[in-house]
């Protein structure tokens, strides 16, 4: 990979970490698992980079390729998720700490979306991200009418969790 290259990618990831963060808080239970999902989507990502065509926005084409390893990885939790180890790049990236506490008023939300199924996390966590239905059917590769039927019932799932 050239080092113009592999720059943009080091300065788009960095600029956009919050996304690969979010997605592991919705996908994990703990700190070290959270680290772990997060440098395994960091190398997706990496391995991905060279194809990205810019077809849609850098943030865009991270939360599908994020959202596309951590729904892989869960689905194979009942094993530990294994990481790559690629010292090539890692070193380059400057990783700002990640302090949940910022987000507690969050808490009682993600506790409930994390009793949706797979697909469904991810359309709400889409749509909490302010994302119109034609980024969130594109970003999970659905059709726009079913993303708002899905939602439409998510948010009832939602109410019914939130308030039994």
């Amino acid at each position: 990979m050239s080092k113009e290259l592999e720059h943009a990618f080091v300065t788009e990831l960095e600029s956009n970490q919050n996304i690969v963060h979010k997605v592991c808080t919705l996908y994990t239970n703990d700190q070290d698992a959270h680290n772990d999902l997060f440098q395994e989507i960091t190398i997706q990502l990496w391995k991905a980079y060279p194809k990205f065509r810019g077809d849609s926005k850098f943030s865009t084409w991270m939360y599908r390729v994020a959202l596309n390893t951590a729904i892989t990885l869960y689905r194979k939790s009942k094993k530990r998720v294994k990481t790559l180890n690629d010292d090539t790049i890692f070193f380059k990236i400057k990783a700002d700490e990640y302090d949940p506490t910022e987000e507690q008023q969050l808490a009682l939300m993600y506790k409930a979306v994390k009793q949706l199924n797979d697909i469904d996390k991810a359309l709400v966590f889409l749509f909490l991200e302010d994302k119109n239905y034609s980024e969130i059917s594109e970003t999970l590769g659905i059709s726009e009418v079913n993303a708002r039927v899905k939602m439409n019932r998510i948010k009832n799932k939602l109410r019914t969790i939130l308030n039994p």
